[in-house]
């Protein structure tokens, strides 16, 4: 470790000090006003349950200095991602939500029949009354209603990130280019499988990484260069599933034969995102379908590995209509407001504050970039994230970027001058998805069926799915659980996003 590393690492033991120094004395204080804990309890506590997506929550000191600023005491959950679905699950059956409860956009659907039970607070008609919660877009907090009305606050993403990661150090040692077609990428995939390209004269590496996930895994970017619509085709006033389509069937076709060749992990319908993440990390996979924004900590911990490991991005893969990638709409979760741990209206104003608090520009860019000249620079008022100082916020600041709330349109989250290579590729690359991104056309259409039984249908079309590309199901046993889908009320919902198409046609 050079000194420059060194040196960013002992500041925050300091920083812990100076906030435990500060607690101390406000403690000496406290008890010199003879009354310690009646002091305690004037800061009012907020709940909060949340995905942990990194191996540690983030670093106390900075949570202590966030709670100051804001002056509240912060009760946060952090639950680790892999298990938050199952969590939010148990906390919403059983009546046991925190006050402020994170729900994925790719859960809403299990949320959605609570919200309209009651269970959580309206808070559209209160935004206006906070000057940053005022400045949220109009037209995400939309994406996110129910039956027209605002209950959560969105934490903002691009609309697609979405790429591949590749080990460049192979596809240099065995004379290849980045794929730009799909049939470059199945090249690729079978080249490094069987052509020995981490050089070590064993057949131990597999092209693709891929896990139990066929959203945020590979099969639903790969579907997007295949063609198939982002969930839903509108064909007129008409809506087709996705997996109705023939690009559908032609991406399975592809998973089904990468699995037969062995050039994908033959156990990936059951590998969760860590094991997939291990794969590629270790050198066992050289291609990672998912987030490109991912590529920086994924290289800082295969250099750990093998410290020859490098890392390349690909977001263009043509096919047959052409570069294009499916897109979520621009948020990717909502924080609800339970109004059975927040029984009074002064009490959500009081946690709507906050969160309008958070969006300020000392708390926001703590919350993005960590403390100053310990986990970033300034230079010419833009924010310098040096690469020593990367695994430091990894394990320290980059949690928290949960808890932000539409901070890609907060004017006070400073600017960017210059960060790692890779991760300032993954952003360009990014930024460069908008340009051919497939929106769901049913995002902003109701479907009270889906709401209801959405998890029910999906799962019946996924198992089918892989079923398929394992080889256990033919296109015509695929095709009988289409129509399973169908009958358990797909059909149905098919009608509800007509009806409600149309509704807002003729609002409109």
């Amino acid at each position: 470790m050079n000194r420059s590393s060194t040196g960013f690492r002992r500041i925050p033991s300091l920083f812990s000090m100076v906030s435990l120094l500060a607690v101390l004395l406000l403690t000496s204080c406290s008890r010199d006003a003879g009354s310690p804990r009646a002091a305690a309890a004037d800061v009012p506590s907020i709940s909060i349950m949340a995905p942990l997506h990194f191996p540690n929550p983030p670093d106390s000191g900075i949570m202590d200095e966030i709670a100051r600023l804001t002056g509240t005491r912060l009760d946060i959950e952090w639950v680790p991602d892999g298990i938050y679905t199952d969590k939010l699950n148990t906390a919403l059956s059983t009546n046991t939500v925190k006050q402020v409860n994170f729900v994925k956009r790719t859960d809403y659907m299990i949320a959605k029949s609570a919200i309209r039970s009651g269970a959580f607070w309206e808070i559209g008609p209160y935004l206006q009354d906070y000057p940053n919660l005022a400045r949220l877009k109009k037209e995400i907090l939309e994406q996110g209603a129910v039956d027209g009305k605002i209950y959560g606050l969105y934490t903002e993403r691009p609309s697609s990130r979405q790429g591949l990661i590749i080990r460049k150090d192979w596809l240099d040692r065995l004379g290849l280019q980045p794929p730009g077609t799909l049939d470059e990428l199945y090249e690729v995939l079978r080249r490094f499988t069987w052509d020995d390209p981490d050089g070590n004269g064993r057949k131990d590496t597999v092209g693709l990484a891929d896990r139990n996930d066929l959203v945020y895994g590979a099969f639903k970017t790969l579907s997007s260069y295949f063609g198939t619509p982002n969930n839903w085709e509108r064909r007129e006033s008409t809506f087709v599933p996705e997996f109705e389509t023939q690009a559908y069937i032609d991406t399975m076709d592809f998973m089904r034969k990468l699995f037969r060749e062995e050039l994908i992990n033959t156990d990936f319908a059951i590998t969760s995102k860590e094991q997939q993440r291990d794969l590629l990390i270790r050198g066992v996979a050289g291609v990672y379908v998912g987030s490109m924004t991912d590529v920086q900590r994924l290289l800082e911990q295969a250099k750990a590995y093998n410290p020859k490991t490098e890392f390349t991005l690909v977001n263009r893969i043509m096919g047959p209509l052409g570069s294009r990638v499916w897109s979520i709409p621009n948020y990717n979760g909502l924080f609800l407001f339970s109004r059975k741990t927040i029984p009074t209206e002064d009490e959500l104003k009081r946690i709507l504050a906050f969160f309008d608090r958070t969006m300020e520009k000392d708390v926001s860019n703590i919350m993005k970039y960590g403390i100053e000249n310990v986990h970033y620079t300034l230079s010419n008022g833009k924010v310098v994230l040096p690469e020593e100082t990367y695994a430091l916020r990894v394990s320290e600041v980059s949690p928290l970027y949960t808890l932000m709330i539409a901070d890609i349109n907060n004017p006070n989250v400073l600017p960017i001058e210059s960060h790692e290579p890779m991760a300032d590729l993954a952003d360009r690359l990014s930024n460069d998805n908008e340009k051919f991104t497939v929106p769901d056309p049913t995002v902003n259409l109701d479907s009270k069926t889906f709401d209801e039984r959405g998890v029910e249908l999906t799962k019946i079309v996924t198992d089918a799915t892989y079923q398929y590309i394992l080889g256990f199901l033919d296109l015509a046993g695929f095709q009988d659980q289409v129509k399973r889908w169908e009958n358990a009320g797909g059909r149905q919902v098919i009608q509800e996003y007509e009806t409600s198409y149309r509704n807002q046609n003729e609002a409109g």
